[in-house]
C-alpha cells in the first residue's frame, strides 16, 4: 500500500514541507512500479511546472517519456508545453485521448513515463486510457485543473482524483487580497464581452486566481483601475 499525498498547504508547498513530500513520492517509484499520479490546483498554482520537472527528471534518468496536450491548448505554443514561468518541454498535441493510443500504439513496452498537460481538456476516455496505461507498467502523470471558474468538478478530473494512487494539490495567491487561492476566477477586463461556456482558453486576459472568500460563481467585470493592477506571480510572493 502506498501513501496518498496531500500537498494542501501553501505553507508546505513553499517552504521545506513541500519538498520533503516530493522527494517521498518519487521514492515510491524506485520500486519499479507504475502509478497514476496527479496534479490539480486553480490557475497559476504551478501544475504545468511541477508536471514539467518531474519529466525532467525521469529523463535525466534515461527512461523515455511522451508528454501529450489538448490541441485546443495553444496559448503558448502549439507544440510545446509552457508553464506561466516560461518553463518549456516537448509535448504531442492532440484533440483526444483515442489519438494517443493510437501515437503510443506498439511502442508502450519502450515508454516509461506518459505526461497530460491541461488534462481537464480531454474526453472521458483519458481516464480509461491512464487506467490502461499504468496496467502495462507506465507511470501517467496528469496535470490540470480540477474545478472550473465556476467551482464545479472539470470534465474527467474527478475520476480521475478517485483513481490516482498520488494526488499533489496546489494552491496559488489570491489575486484580490493575497491569501492562500484554490479557486479560478473568469474576468471581463475593460468591459469586453467574456463567452461563459466552460471551456475557455487562456491566461491572465480571462482569468485570476481566488481564495474561497473572494471567488464570485460568475463572470466578474473588473474596473479599470483594478484591471491596470501588476498580476501576483506565485514564485515572487514571499511567505
Amino acid at each position: 500500500m502506498h501513501k496518498l499525498v496531500l500537498a494542501g498547504s501553501l505553507t508546505a508547498n513553499k517552504i521545506g514541507g513541500h519538498m520533503r513530500q516530493v522527494h517521498e513520492i518519487e521514492k515510491v517509484f524506485m520500486n519499479g512500479h507504475s502509478h497514476l499520479e496527479v496534479v490539480c490546483g486553480p490557475m497559476f498554482s504551478g501544475k504545468t511546472e511541477e508536471l514539467i520537472r518531474r519529466i525532467r527528471r525521469v529523463e535525466y534518468a534515461r527512461l523515455r517519456a511522451v508528454v501529450f496536450k489538448p490541441e485546443i491548448d495553444a496559448r503558448f505554443s502549439k507544440e510545446l508545453v509552457v508553464s506561466h514561468s516560461d518553463q518549456k518541454i516537448a509535448s504531442v498535441p492532440v484533440p483526444n485521448a483515442a489519438v494517443i493510443r493510437d501515437y503510443l500504439g506498439a511502442c508502450t513496452e519502450t515508454t516509461h513515463v506518459v505526461g497530460l498537460d491541461e488534462v481537464q481538456f480531454f474526453d472521458q476516455d483519458i481516464i480509461y486510457l491512464c487506467e490502461d496505461l499504468v496496467a502495462l507498467g507506465i507511470r501517467v502523470i496528469a496535470a490540470g485543473l480540477c474545478e472550473d471558474y465556476l467551482g464545479r468538478p472539470f470534465g474527467p478530473m474527478p475520476e480521475l482524483l478517485a483513481h490516482a494512487d498520488i494526488v499533489t494539490k496546489l494552491w496559488a495567491v489570491c489575486m484580490s487580497c493575497g491569501a492562500p487561492a484554490s479557486k479560478t476566477q473568469r474576468v471581463a477586463r475593460h468591459g469586453h464581452k467574456v463567452e461563459d461556456n466552460q471551456v475557455l482558453v487562456g491566461a491572465g486576459t480571462f482569468y485570476e486566481a481566488r481564495c474561497r472568500a473572494c471567488h464570485v460563481k460568475a463572470i466578474v467585470e473588473l474596473r479599470d483601475d483594478e484591471d491596470s493592477a501588476p498580476m501576483l506571480d506565485f514564485d515572487d510572493v514571499k511567505l
